[in-house]
């Protein structure tokens, strides 16, 4: 049974009557939990392409780049996302069921992969609204990330926002070089593929990381070069 048709189905007991609690505590142990993680992604990132007013092609085009999805699972994926958009379903709840999942979880990865995504779909029509900012903060803040975290994240995801290298790398401008070099290797590493999909990362998502990868390196980059200078 493909991931698709397993979400289609967990979308289809929550829209029948049964509890989002109830679906998600069916899905905390592997391999099911990469189908909560995708429906989060998906859930989150229907109702946030909502949040400036208007699903745009470019957000749903976002979605279909995030998971690559096989033409004989076209209609599952479309079934998925047009459920999640219509589900009534309050953004905070399913934030706060998938943060659940993961709390355990001693630096939160899974949820920072999460975030990735739905910046990522915040983008893809080329404007950051104030309103997806205030709805990405307070997802954030659900899933206990730090402000470091979250203006790290916005940092590397948003144009009008990278520019300070520090951010995108977490930590402070007068950083030791050598620090800020562990800093770089200890995101390079939590970006890998591997240890993405050993965090429960659906296959499908790791393209997440990509650009994510890029603005980390160039942090780097500038750094060194500025303490060169």
């Amino acid at each position: 049974m493909s991931i698709w048709t397993r979400i289609g189905e967990a979308l289809s007991a929550l829209a029948a009557g049964e509890s989002l609690s109830m679906i998600f505590e069916r899905l905390r142990s592997p391999p099911e939990r990469s189908v909560a993680f995708t429906i989060a992604v998906i859930a989150l990132g229907a109702k946030m392409a909502k949040a400036d007013g208007l699903v745009t092609r470019d957000e749903v085009t976002a979605f279909r780049e995030v998971f690559t999805i096989p033409p004989a699972e076209e209609p599952n994926a479309a079934r998925v996302f047009n459920m999640a958009r219509q589900d009534v379903t309050g953004f905070e709840d399913y934030a706060e069921r998938i943060a659940s999942m993961y709390r355990d979880d001693p630096d939160n990865s899974p949820l920072v992969d999460l975030m990735e995504g739905l910046f990522y779909i915040a983008m893809a029509d080329g404007t950051y609204h104030p309103n997806e900012d205030a709805f990405l903060e307070r997802v954030g803040e659900i899933f206990g990330l730090s402000d470091t975290c979250f203006r790290r994240l916005r940092a590397q995801n948003v144009p009008d926002a990278e520019g300070d290298p520090y951010d995108i790398l977490g930590i402070v401008p007068g950083t030791d070089l050598s620090e800020a070099k562990r800093a770089w290797r200890a995101l390079v590493r939590e970006t890998h593929p591997d240890a993405m999909i050993a965090r429960g990362v659906p296959e499908e998502a790791i393209k997440l990381a990509e650009h994510r990868l890029i603005a980390i390196n160039r942090a780097w980059e500038t750094i060194q070069a500025d303490r060169a200078a």
